[in-house]
């Protein structure tokens, strides 16, 4: 039987393949709301994979609605011709989790695409200074999201920079307990082993916000 790692690398590979399928099938069109997109994606989850559960809300969110984290619950939009969404879906493959993020960009606006691509290197950046390190604070790696989003020339959109992930349900996502995300008030190690004594799994997650054009992107996916 495979390792928690193991497993958890398994559903996100399964999650990688939903959005190619995405692409493929060519669901991202402008006129189509985001909604609309969203239950084409549901659909096609459940037509390739049988995927019938998501561990929380299925996000697609285009133009001004890329500027809000999580939380929010913006007004469905519309997709444009010239348009910045991203798409965030947490699909449960045979009881493991997956949490993925992908930004996409209709038309050839530069300002866009420029965004798209720094979220995607900017998450393998943030990826590889974690893995130099064998003991970091949720605080001090939320300090480093922030500075690299600076960096990239963005302010970071989120009120998180990441969680924990796990065999659903994992530990429990208490929006309270700070502990249990890339926080600026988690003083935790994120290496701690849980109250098992398993190690815990994260997901990184990059949003960064263009202040001047007033357009967010995303990048999601296990960063351990």
């Amino acid at each position: 039987m495979l390792d928690t790692k193991a497993q958890l690398i398994h559903a996100e590979k399964i999650a990688q393949q939903l959005f190619v399928a995405i692409e493929q099938e060519q669901l991202i069109q402008p006129g189509k709301s985001e909604k609309e997109l969203n239950d084409e994606i549901f659909k096609l989850a459940d037509q390739l994979f049988g995927i019938k559960k998501f561990w929380h809300k299925r996000i697609v969110r285009s133009g001004a609605n890329t500027l809000l984290p999580y939380d929010e619950n913006p007004p469905n939009l519309i997709l444009q011709q010239d348009d910045i969404l991203f798409v965030d879906f947490g699909p449960i493959l045979e009881g493991w989790e997956a949490d993925f993020g992908r930004t996409y960009v209709i038309g050839n606006n530069p300002d866009k695409h420029k965004l798209k691509t720094a979220v995607a290197l900017a998450w393998q950046e943030a990826k590889d200074w974690f893995d130099k390190h064998q003991e970091l604070t949720g605080a001090a790696y939320w300090h480093y999201l922030t500075e690299l989003a600076k960096k990239y020339g963005y302010v970071y959109g989120g009120s998180i920079g990441g969680h924990l992930i796990g065999h659903f349900p994992h530990e429990n996502i208490d929006p309270e307990n700070y502990t249990l995300y890339i926080h600026p008030e988690n003083p935790n190690d994120l290496f701690l082993a849980d109250a098992n004594g398993n190690k815990r799994e994260w997901i990184l997650e990059i949003h960064f916000i263009d202040t001047k054009n007033q357009i967010g992107g995303f990048f999601e996916q296990l960063l351990t």
